[in-house]
């Protein structure tokens, strides 16, 4: 049975599964779900707790063999599988055999990145399922951020004015680990109730860390304002240009071939799976797509390559200047710069 992570409290309660599985790529919510499953778990007895981390060393007889050993300490037991990429399908059917012949004494607790559909609709998956809560950690979308920190707030009875809640958004950058860290502090710092607009502002410190990433999802979304704001950044902290440039040229090369396929008339979504474009991302790539025809997004990959040439020292120009140019035009500030030569 799948289950949101607002939902696995009350999922718990009513049973304790022989599997919980949290799957997903933001860890302070994948961190809190299994803190809270773990916890279950130890009050309703299971003390005993073994963890198996599985990497490349790790072979599948190990998962089965302490599955079926007998617990040496006591009558309960937990055993966890921290995983760090999706398991492959030995792995996957290993674990629906395993969950399936559990002792009662015995319950599993997986923890991995977030799953594609290939693998949930597998028929190990499907098998599994049927003894296991799934738990389906969802990102909190940037639009939907303020309203986290208020709900978040709203746990150790404090709140905010929308104003302040924006500010909050707006210095963690989307970092769920850091939005997490400064409502913590504004507990310690401040009583329960209503928070002092101007006090918050002096004590929460910018505690936004850039991304390059960050920045191709910024100029998919359309955000112009955050490109140049996440660009300022990246620059300020001595990240690599090349870097910077990557991560634009990957989203923009993608853009191209999608734009390639419209125009022969294939289907996106088709397109997207071959070029492992899922969940959110599918989204803002098709935001982009409207935006921009396919003449538009072959110049943009144009001025990719002579913003190249500039890191490399062979064009005379500003590749920070020329990034930032390119970027905001993908996300909708003025016309997309065309390409030139020195």
């Amino acid at each position: 049975m799948q289950v949101r992570a607002d939902a696995l409290a009350a999922a718990l309660d009513r049973r304790l599964p022989p599997l919980v599985w949290v799957h997903g790529d933001e860890p302070l919510l994948a961190m809190e779900a299994t803190d809270l499953a773990r916890a279950r778990l130890r009050a309703s007895g299971v003390v005993e707790r073994e963890v198996l981390v599985v990497d490349r060393s790790f072979k599948v007889p190990e998962l089965l063999a302490h599955t079926q050993a007998m617990s040496l300490f006591a009558s309960s037991r937990l055993i966890e599988l921290r995983m760090s990429a999706k398991p492959g399908k030995e792995l996957g059917a290993a674990l629906a055999d395993a969950v399936a012949t559990l002792d009662d004494a015995t319950r599993l607790l997986v923890s991995s990145p977030r799953l594609d559909r290939a693998t949930t609709e597998s028929a190990w998956f499907v098998a599994l399922e049927r003894h296991a809560l799934v738990v389906a950690i969802v990102p909190v979308e940037r639009a939907q951020l303020p309203q986290w920190i208020g709900q978040r707030l709203a746990r150790q009875k404090q709140r905010a004015n929308i104003e302040t809640l924006r500010f909050l958004a707006e210095r963690v950058e989307g970092n769920l680990l850091a939005a997490h860290q400064e409502i913590a502090k504004l507990a310690l710092l401040f009583p329960e109730g209503e928070l002092p607009d101007d006090e918050v502002r002096q004590a929460v410190l910018n505690v936004a860390r850039y991304d390059a990433f960050d920045l191709a999802g910024a100029m998919l979304a359309g955000d112009a304002a955050r490109v140049l704001r996440t660009l300022d950044g990246l620059r300020a902290e001595g990240e690599a240009e090349p870097l910077v440039l990557w991560a634009l040229a990957d989203a923009l090369r993608n853009l191209a071939r999608l734009a390639e396929a419209r125009d022969a008339g294939r289907p996106a979504s088709t397109m997207m799976r071959e070029l492992r474009i899922f969940g959110p991302r599918e989204r803002l790539y098709e935001l982009t797509l409207a935006r921009h025809s396919t003449a538009a997004l072959h110049a943009a990959l144009r001025e990719a390559a002579r913003i190249d040439r500039i890191i490399k020292g062979l064009v005379r120009d500003d590749a920070w200047s020329a990034m930032a140019a390119l970027a905001a035009s993908v996300a909708g500030a003025p016309a997309l710069p065309q390409p030139s030569e020195p």
